[in-house]
């Protein structure tokens, strides 16, 4: 479970995780420009969804001890908080 797991590895992973999505959220920035919400927010909404992926597979049950399955719950989160965001920007762009 996420909350199982020591301070210092908790923060390492964190930092570890933003980093990352740093880097994706600049690379997305790139490509999409305007259209979205900026390197910052992007790296914020993958975060978010990484952890809360994570969490929301623990508390049904599954166990995420392997890190392959822990990334692969956790990107997929991230993934669906990223593409629900952009799409809830799309459509009030569109309706405005």
């Amino acid at each position: 479970m996420l909350w199982n797991i020591e301070a210092g590895w908790f923060i390492m992973a964190f930092g570890t995780v933003a980093g990352v999505s740093y880097m994706l959220s600049l690379l997305m920035e790139s490509s999409i420009g305007k259209e979205g919400y900026g390197p910052f927010l992007h790296a914020t909404f993958i975060t978010g969804g990484f952890f809360l992926a994570i969490l929301g597979a623990n508390y049904r049950g599954i166990n995420l001890a392997d890190l392959k399955w822990a990334l692969i719950y956790g990107g997929a989160g991230a993934f669906a908080v990223m593409l629900a965001m952009l799409l809830l920007r799309a459509a009030v762009v569109r309706l405005s």
